[in-house]
């Protein structure tokens, strides 16, 4: 497959030698200009962090560049740069990749709804790959048919996690000319080398000691298998094209980019010589990352590209030592795995753990990530009943609670400003519900007055919080036409159940025969020719469980609730 370019287009692509600046609608004014004379040279030896210098968010990060927790410093006020490596889309994507995307989805989240951080993010989608290459190779399609396949299939898996999509995707595919001119520049800046087999490299050596930012190198050495390189460490920046694979035509003959440069040219492309936030599994962190910083720097000759690099930890199979991976086939597609469980569940799962930390699945974690979801939701439905009358309760000790909400508020805001530490955050939320379910014991009989607002506190909070995670507990999914007549129907027979019983619980009034002093002239007792009915009630409940309808009975009132996979409806 021959892809040729314009010659006007790679003409027009060495404006990136002018200044690199495209700015994209999406995104306009956020794209900070280049400034060589602002920027030191990159030919310096040190590796020390600079800490950035502008608006500070209050939040502590954990910043893989320097191995320990940093104030998080924006560029721009209350604007957060965000650039995060994308999928290959060769394959189907897995639970271990939804494990990172859903991890981030939720720092942003956080920094975006808690602490006010418009997060402008971007993430490519590698279109263009060996792996690409190979699969469509052996299932004799496109290259470019195969990668919009699994590329609409990912962008439909994170909408079933309720992954908030970035700001814009940005394909490889669709930036070849910048990447030419970005690769073109790095060579005038002496930061790259032309081999007689029209491959192009990254000097590595050029650099000095800055090569190794995010990881200490020491013996690590690059693809040996590549035999046109200086230095083993010299990674590539153009591939030169071998036959029966797609190219595009460069200055240095037909090929096609190298992996890594296609993030430094995107991100650049969208942010310019300056990003807050980039973001990518652990296993990324090198080669990858440490490579982008190496070419990015050399592009735009400043000391530090990138501030802050965020990794998240792999996720295992319970029992297992190696991460779950395509190439170990040890994966669960995220399509499988949501015919289990939901995506309220999986964010529970991950929620559990901090984001930094490699994670076991199980089905133990699942069903622990289950049952506290479980319990949030019951506390908002017992809640809801409690403030509607149906649930009778002994007085409530209000201010007790009215404290408890006030301390989980600031407890959780200042656990999720110390890197994002969701565990303790969760802790808190559940130790709030505990608090409030030990008052929200039914009773027959209610002697005092009655505190519906304090509940109402705590309900809104719960939800406002877990909506701040992307835990949707209020059901907002669209849901068939076929809903809202099952809604009817049940609510009609639990009501037409609910009369059943009041009038089988009714009682009769004896006298007895020999009243003695001090005993009460009236005893009360069901009438036992309606023991039948209560038992028929009692068997409908019964049986209707199993099928996804839960009725409770609170004195002469009853409640119901629809639960099954991904769908929860109350009353």
């Amino acid at each position: 497959m021959k892809m040729r370019l314009p010659l006007a287009f790679i003409t027009n692509a060495k404006l990136l030698n002018s200044g690199f600046r495209i700015r994209h609608g999406i995104l306009n004014g956020v794209t900070k200009a280049l400034s060589l004379s602002s920027c030191n040279i990159c030919s310096r030896t040190e590796r020390k962090w600079i800490k950035p210098v502008g608006y500070d968010t209050g939040v502590m990060t954990y910043n893989s560049l320097t191995k320990q927790k940093e104030p998080l410093v924006l560029a721009q006020e209350r604007i957060a740069s965000w650039y995060s490596c994308g999928p290959t889309v060769y394959d189907h994507a897995h639970l271990g990749h939804a494990c990172s995307y859903v991890r981030f989805d939720i720092l942003q989240r956080i920094l975006s709804r808690l602490f006010g951080i418009n997060v402008i993010h971007v993430m490519v989608i590698t279109d263009i790959d060996d792996k690409i290459i190979q699969r469509s190779l052996e299932e004799n399609i496109s290259p470019t048919v195969l990668a919009r396949m699994h590329e609409e299939e990912f962008k439909s898996d994170m909408q079933a996690l309720q992954v908030l999509p970035p700001a814009v995707y940005m394909r490889v595919t669709d930036n070849i000319p910048q990447i030419v001119g970005f690769i073109e520049r790095i060579i005038r800046n002496g930061h790259a080398y032309i081999t007689n087999q029209g491959n192009v490299y990254f000097d590595t050596q050029s650099i000095g000691s800055r090569y190794g930012k995010l990881v200490n190198i020491g013996g690590i050495v690059g693809e040996q298998e590549v035999q046109d390189k200086r230095d083993p460490r010299d990674f590539a920046l153009w591939k030169a094209s071998k036959p029966h694979e797609p190219h595009w035509v460069s200055p240095w003959g037909n090929g096609r980019p190298g992996w890594h440069i296609e993030c430094s040219t995107i991100a650049s492309s969208v942010f310019g010589s300056q990003l807050d936030i980039h973001s990518g599994g652990i296993d990324l962190a090198f080669p990858h990352h440490e490579n982008e910083i190496a070419q990015s720097e050399a592009y735009h000759q400043c000391e530090q590209w990138g501030n802050y690099f965020l990794h998240s930890g792999h996720l295992h199979l319970k029992g297992s030592v190696e991460k779950m991976s395509k190439s170990l086939k040890n994966y669960i597609t995220i399509k499988d795995f949501l015919d289990s469980y939901t995506a309220n569940e999986f964010r529970l799962f991950c929620l559990l753990t901090k984001y930094r930390s490699a994670i076991d699945f199980s089905d133990a974690s699942m069903d622990e990530a289950r049952s506290t979801l479980s319990t949030i939701s019951a506390f908002c439905h017992n809640a809801q009943a409690y403030m509607q009358g149906h649930l009778q309760c002994q007085p409530i000790e209000e201010g007790i609670l009215w404290e408890r909400l006030s301390a989980t508020q600031t407890s959780v805001r200042k656990v999720l400003a110390d890197d994002f530490d969701t565990p303790k955050a969760v802790d808190a939320i559940m130790s709030l519900i505990h608090h409030g379910n030990c008052q929200l014991q039914p009773v027959t009989k209610v002697h005092g007055p009655r505190s519906p607002v304090v509940f109402g506190a705590m309900l809104s909070y719960v939800r406002e919080i877990m909506a701040v995670f992307g835990v949707d507990l209020l059901d907002k999914k669209e849901v068939h036409d076929s809903s809202g007549i099952l809604n009817n129907v049940v609510e009609e027979l639990v009501q037409f159940r609910s009369e059943v019983r009041k009038f089988a619980l009714s009682v009769q009034h004896q006298a007895p025969q020999d009243p003695q002093p001090g005993s009460e002239f009236h005893k009360s007792h069901p009438q036992p020719d309606r023991t039948p009915l209560l038992k028929a009630c009692d068997a409908l409940r019964n049986n209707l469980a199993p099928l996804g309808v839960h009725i409770k009975d609170r004195s002469t009132i009853s409640t119901w609730e629809i639960t099954r996979r991904g769908d929860t409806r109350r009353n």
